[in-house]
């Protein structure tokens, strides 16, 4: 299962509106077939693998990310394509809260014949799969908000010089962190100060991330979608509703990067999931900007908080990330 969801994380930022699936299928353990949910969503992971292995899938035992898919869409279900396969076992880490599938798949499986064991490294999974449970069970995306701050906060001197308090390492990072989101979001504010690109940059041909712009006035020219860059989005606000159409229109996972305000309406609405942040050890003081606008706390105990999850340096900075308390 571990190699499964290794291939699943493959698919993140590149198969909305469908999850990112990993699924690897033993006989006589040895590995005969592996897949993941290709870009756009499909084929999906068990199909893909299915194909790998061909006549070597009877009698194989499957290891799936997700709860295999019951219903008909685009293609044949997931769990039809098991069953004729002749795959004697799955295991899958999580049941698919997708009302036409919840359930569905173990229950034509077990109908089948085929054993079926549920709940394996389903803590794993369902941090894997937070984008696509998010959008199902509260109808909107995940929110990462990045912030690359310096060690006092700030992500500008107070004349509004930002270039660049972290270093390479950071910056090439933070373009991988894309590559797993659907969108890259920012404010108005933003957008009409920096022209921002909200590309992937530095990874080859890649599929680029929808960009998003949160604002209620104008906005002035950004670049057109092309192979360098990703269809633009404006939304008006507020928040929570604009959130709610992002997750009509099928995306899983978005990134935020800016600004303050940005930042201080998503936290205080609730509506971040995850912090990533980029550290430098370098001081710009009371007057630089804030990377968080006013939250207009009264109580400690109203602030929003969040777990450690992971830490590390990265070039000269320093690399964490936070996960919301349940």
């Amino acid at each position: 299962m571990d190699h499964a969801l290794r291939l699943a994380r493959r698919g993140l930022g590149n198969v909305w509106p469908n999850p990112a699936v990993g699924c690897v299928l033993v006989r006589e353990g040895r590995i005969v077939g592996r897949g993941w949910t290709q870009p756009g969503g499909r084929p999906h992971a068990e199909r893909m693998a299915l194909d790998a292995a061909g006549a070597a899938s009877r009698g194989a035992t499957a290891y799936v990310t997700l709860e295999p898919c019951a219903h008909h869409g685009r293609t044949p279900p997931c769990a039809e394509a098991l069953i004729a396969a002749g795959v004697t076992r799955v295991v899958s880490a999580l049941t698919d809260p997708d009302p036409r599938v919840t359930g569905r798949g173990h229950a034509m499986l077990r109908a089948a014949g085929i054993a079926v064991t549920e709940s394996v490294r389903a803590d794993a999974a369902a941090a894997l799969q937070r984008g696509f449970l998010t959008r199902v069970t509260l109808g909107r995306p995940m929110v990462t908000l990045k912030l690359a701050t310096s060690f006092d906060g700030r992500i500008a001197t107070g004349s509004g010089e930002s270039r660049w308090i972290t270093g390479e390492a950071a910056r090439r990072h933070v373009h991988a962190l894309r590559l797993t989101h659907d969108a890259v979001m920012v404010g108005g504010g933003t957008a009409r100060a920096d022209l921002p690109a909200l590309n992937i940059r530095g990874f080859g041909a890649v599929r680029q991330p929808v960009r998003l712009v949160i604002a209620n006035a104008p906005m002035p020219d950004l670049p057109p979608e092309d192979a360098a860059h990703g269809p633009l989005w404006v939304l008006p606000g507020p928040l929570p509703e604009a959130l709610a159409e992002l997750g009509r229109r099928g995306l899983t996972r978005v990134l935020c990067e800016g600004g303050g305000q940005l930042a201080a309406g998503l936290l205080g609405a609730g509506l971040v999931d995850e912090l990533v942040g980029y550290t430098a050890g370098v001081l710009l003081g009371g007057d630089g900007r804030a990377a968080v606008g006013p939250l207009g706390l009264q109580h400690l105990s109203d602030a929003p908080r969040f777990r450690l999850a992971e830490a590390r340096p990265l070039g000269g900075d320093l690399f964490h990330r936070w996960v919301r308390h349940a």
